[in-house]
This record gives structure tokens, C-alpha cells and sequence, in this order.
């Protein structure tokens, strides 16, 4: 009866650890979309440092893959146009890639007339003075991941830093790059306050992804 007695209280403690595990954050196809754009991004980069046109060809097709959905009037930063001129002007004499980059252009070719990143993340762009903050608030889905980038231009260094409604800094990116990124899982649904800072000495334009 001893043993039985204990066996039975091993069992409650173990339910009532199971009903009190946290649900696993929901990560929703936009927060996927977000982390593609910035794999995107870093490809760009690395391809810029090495003078690799095909890099940058490969970024535009990641980021053709990812709907945008604009908010406000400034255009994007990073697009897959841009991506594919830059490519182009890196290899003006490698047919092969010309051709590749032509049709990659065409126009049937061009959109996202279906995904697997759902409607696709929101962005904004804005441009900033040196030195120059923009704060922000973004609402956040209780137990759905938050994943929020930020992509500059190239030109200066960018962070981020997200804090909760309660002032308690969840999350910072200051790795000396342009396109800091921030994922968290908040439990219950609240405002979150977006700081993003332009660190260079001369103006740049941010664009601004969240799911």
C-alpha cells in the first residue's frame, strides 16, 4: 500500500508538471518569411565582399519567393530588382549570367502568385540621420513567435532592441551589421516597443520586416 501510495504521487506530480508546461510558441509562415529575407540579405552581403554576382542572383530569387505587404510610402530597401542590378553590373561580360538575370526579369516570371509564407510579412521604410533613433510600437500574439528585421542600405551599422510593455529589454541585436534581427516568444499577447538605431555617421535607409 506504501509503495502504491507514492507510485500514485510520483503520477500527480508529473501531471500537474505536464499541465503547467508553457504551449510551444506557433511559428506562423510570415516569421518564416521575415528569417528568408535576412538569409537573403547576408548572401547579398557576402556576395558584395567577393565581388560574386551569382550570390546576389541567388538572394533575388530567395527574396522573390517572400509576398511583401507595404506600409507607408517609402519603397524598399532590398528587392529582388535591385538585387538582380547589382548582379548585373558585377558581370556585364558573363553571358550566361546575363541570361539567367533576363529572365529572372520576366515579368511572367516576376510576383508570388502563391507561397508557403502565408500573406508574407509587413515592412516599412524609412531613411535616418546619423546617429538618428526610430521608435516604434508592433502589438504581439500571445504564444506566436515575434520575429522582427531590420535592413539597411549597406551604408552604417544598425541595431535593434525590442522591449516589453513592462520596460524589460527581451531582445538586442548590436553585431556591428546592417540587418539586425530579433526573435522572441511572448507568453500573452502586448505591445512591444522597437528601437531602431542608425550608429553610422551618415544617413541610411532601413527597412523594417516584421510578421
Amino acid at each position: 500500500m506504501a509503495l502504491l501510495s507514492v507510485t500514485l504521487g510520483i503520477a500527480a506530480v508529473g501531471n500537474v508538471a505536464a499541465q503547467e508546461a508553457p504551449p510551444v510558441p506557433v511559428t506562423s509562415p510570415e516569421a518564416r518569411g521575415v528569417a528568408q529575407a535576412v538569409t537573403a540579405a547576408e548572401l547579398a552581403d557576402w556576395g558584395r565582399e567577393r565581388r560574386d554576382a551569382g550570390a546576389l542572383v541567388m538572394a533575388a530569387r530567395l527574396l522573390a519567393e517572400v509576398p511583401m505587404r507595404q506600409v507607408g510610402p517609402e519603397a524598399a530597401v532590398m528587392t529582388p530588382e535591385s538585387l538582380l542590378a547589382e548582379a548585373s553590373a558585377l558581370a556585364p561580360d558573363n553571358a550566361a549570367l546575363q541570361d539567367a538575370i533576363a529572365r529572372l526579369r520576366d515579368p511572367a516570371l516576376r510576383g508570388v502568385h502563391s507561397s508557403t509564407f502565408g500573406a508574407g510579412p509587413v515592412f516599412t521604410a524609412r531613411s535616418l540621420k546619423a546617429r538618428e533613433s526610430w521608435v516604434f510600437q508592433v502589438e504581439a500574439r500571445g504564444n506566436e513567435v515575434l520575429r522582427i528585421a531590420a535592413i539597411g542600405d549597406g551604408d552604417t551599422n544598425i541595431d535593434l532592441t525590442v522591449t516589453e510593455p513592462s520596460g524589460r529589454v527581451v531582445c538586442q541585436d548590436r553585431l556591428g551589421d546592417h540587418y539586425p534581427v530579433c526573435t522572441i516568444s511572448p507568453q500573452y499577447r502586448g505591445t512591444m516597443r522597437i528601437d531602431i538605431v542608425n550608429r553610422g555617421d551618415i544617413w541610411t535607409k532601413v527597412q523594417v520586416l516584421s510578421n
